[in-house]
């Protein structure tokens, strides 16, 4: 399955959430890694949802972007 993730700059690293999976949540130094990280994260979510007989739900999250005058 394909889920959304935002990815946000922060100071002196990066920080990822999947809106789908609310608590999964990842950091790292570079894009690279905080990528790296999220898959890993929701790797374990899904793991942890399986053992628990939660069922996994289909993404709904949508992305989108819109322009504006700046």
């Amino acid at each position: 399955m394909r889920y959304a993730i935002v990815i946000e700059k922060a100071d002196g690293n990066y920080s990822a959430y999947v809106p789908d999976f609310p608590g999964c949540v990842a950091t790292g130094t570079t894009l690279e890694e905080v990528e790296q990280q999220i898959r890993e994260a929701i790797e374990f979510h899904l793991d942890g949802m399986r053992e628990d007989g939660i069922p996994i739900p289909m993404p709904s999250s949508r992305v989108e972007y819109v322009d504006v005058a700046a």
